[in-house]
């Protein structure tokens, strides 16, 4: 068969692609070999701005099939019936970590979710916890710079971990969920999923439930030790990417249930904690889990920069039926994560494949940088005007509600909701078996040895506080391990 021409990015055929042209055999470089400066120029601009957090991951395309009937809960059409379905994408990713970074370091991993619907794209973006470190996005910034590096020796720090931690009580539900064996999944496929945040549904009679969202992998749970996560950081730092990557070459689909909690608004308002909390849980026993379809991943993306390096998610992208919540961590996220998607891929980011509602979209932006107007064309860029056919859906308001209060002012996120260790306690009791509590109290004094400088031993018996206000025998554990003596005031102080 004929071969293709090699031809500029204008289309052009050209001839020499390994020889720049020059003035004699040895002599300097022209500016007008243009195939040269084409080639050089965009190179060097092959990469965008990589993600603050969650900037090492991998992404697979697949399916979503509704098998349980929830229209009670939501009117979203996509759960109008058993059977529905809808092509979605998947992106996994540590949190902390940078592009280069190991899959299997000790962190959270992302689990975000793209369902493509009839009504628009609806991204669940969470993680592979219930739970979070912090309750107030504007505690965010400070809370991920501790994560990171330290500024003048720009290397990661426990101390600092451990200072902001030990500092901030309400990180202790999510710090234990770090420090066990599930801070070190066995990659991506082998993990639940969760929105993590409070959400509501809306149903076809306007009203409205709070619903938590999770997802159970099929191929079980499977987490590293800490010693062969350390050493899987050495052999194959990409290990999460490549299992994922090869199971779905070799027809070994990945599957996650997928199933919601729902609380009624009467409930919420007599619920122990505050039920927007993301720091909390709520009780499976008291609000069990209702079974609602099936996630398969089926597709490695035929080029990872196009479709998951530039891939953009936000739980902004809410559909008709599905909605927020009082969260305020949820409520920051709403801005933060279309806000950086803007800034890092551009604002019009939502036209490139992997994020383009494959139904239809109708609106009046415009222009800007890598505008694409092959489906708007010359249509008006102001409404109303005389000449689209674009009207509003009245049936698309939004739900409408009357506030608690109409008091404005920057309310202490613990007043009357400081209990952060009943939960702690419980997960340590209850939800861990004896080898994960081995393993948990190991991990924390492995981590914790790493404190230094001269506040060591003040941020070490902060956080022996706060462990043994979730557990005496946890507190005694770790202290002992980490050679601390115990004295009364200490104890009280747990109390």
């Amino acid at each position: 068969m004929d071969s293709k021409k090699l031809t500029s990015s204008s289309g052009a055929p050209y001839y020499e692609h390994q020889d720049s042209q020059t003035v004699g055999s040895r002599g300097p470089v022209l500016l007008q070999d243009f195939i040269l400066q084409e080639n050089l120029a965009h190179f060097v601009r092959e990469r965008i701005p990589e993600r603050i957090v969650h900037a090492k991951g991998t992404g697979a395309y697949g399916k979503f099939t509704v098998t349980h009937d929830i229209s009670k809960y939501t009117k979203a059409k996509l759960f109008s019936q058993v059977g529905n379905s809808c092509k979605m994408f998947a992106r996994f990713s540590t949190v902390g970590g940078e592009k280069g970074s190991a899959d299997t370091a000790r962190d959270p991993r992302g689990f975000a979710l793209k369902f493509y619907t009839e009504d628009g794209n609806w991204d669940l973006v969470g993680n592979n916890t219930p739970v979070f470190f912090i309750k107030d996005a504007k505690k965010f910034p400070d809370f991920i710079h501790t994560q990171k590096r330290v500024p003048r020796t720009n290397l990661k720090s426990p101390t600092m971990m451990w200072d902001f931690w030990s500092l901030n009580p309400e990180s202790l539900h999510q710090v234990l969920i770090l420090m066990s064996d599930r801070g070190t999944p066995y990659g991506y496929r082998h993990m639940h999923g969760f929105g993590s945040h409070t959400f509501s549904m809306i149903n076809a009679n306007n009203e409205r439930t709070w619903v938590k969202f999770h997802f159970k992998t099929k191929q079980g749970i499977k987490n590293f030790s800490n010693d062969d996560a350390t050493k899987m950081a050495g052999e194959n730092p990409d290990f999460a990417q490549e299992d994922l990557c090869n199971a779905i070459d070799n027809g070994d689909f990945p599957k996650w249930t997928m199933y919601i909690q729902v609380m009624t608004e009467e409930q919420a308002k007599e619920f122990r904690w505050n039920p927007f909390d993301i720091t909390k849980v709520w009780s499976q026993s008291e609000y069990p889990l209702i079974e609602v379809g099936e996630m398969e991943l089926n597709e490695v993306p035929i080029n990872y920069f196009a479709h998951v390096e530039q891939s953009i998610f936000s739980p902004s992208n809410l559909i008709n039926g599905i909605s927020f919540s009082p969260d305020k961590m949820l409520q920051g996220r709403l801005f933060s994560y279309p806000d950086a998607h803007r800034y890092r891929v551009g604002v019009n980011a939502h036209q490139l494949e992997v994020n383009r509602c494959p139904f239809a979209v109708n609106n009046y932006q415009r222009d800007g940088f890598m505008a694409d107007s092959s489906e708007y064309k010359d249509k008006p860029n102001y409404h109303p005007n005389s000449f689209d056919d674009i009207q509003p859906d009245s049936s698309y308001k939004n739900f409408e509600y009357e506030l608690d209060s109409n008091h404005v002012a920057n309310y202490n996120r613990n007043e009357n909701d400081d209990d952060h260790y009943t939960q702690p306690g419980l997960l340590y009791t209850k939800a861990m078996n004896q080898e994960a509590r081995e393993n948990l109290v190991k991990n924390i004094i492995d981590h914790m040895s790493g404190i230094d400088g001269p506040k060591r031993d003040e941020i070490i018996n902060r956080q022996l506080c706060h462990f043994f206000r979730a557990n005496i025998e946890l507190g005694m554990k770790v202290a002992s391990g980490l050679n601390i003596n115990i004295d009364s005031n200490m104890m009280n102080h747990s109390k």
